[in-house]
């Protein structure tokens, strides 16, 4: 793992319904932030329980994305 990675999380809540080109234009416009730039935006719903991480890899845009049944209490903000 690169130990200069950096990690941008998005405290609010976001539709996880949207695409790889939605979570793009959070991270640029609402977050303030260029996924080219090469960190990972992490993003959770309102009731934390589905993440969906963001990644530009040099070649283009890719998505992760985790269900759990119960919230992360490691995201509590």
């Amino acid at each position: 793992m690169n130990q200069n990675l950096k990690v941008v999380l998005a405290v609010e809540p976001v539709d996880l319904r949207k695409s790889f080109n939605g979570l793009y234009a959070v991270a640029r416009n609402e977050l303030g932030d260029i996924p080219e730039d090469g960190a990972l935006f992490v993003f959770s719903n309102r009731t934390r329980n589905r993440i969906k991480v963001l990644c530009f890899d040099g070649t283009g845009c890719w998505v992760g994305i985790r269900w759990d049944s119960s919230p992360f209490s490691d995201l509590d903000i």
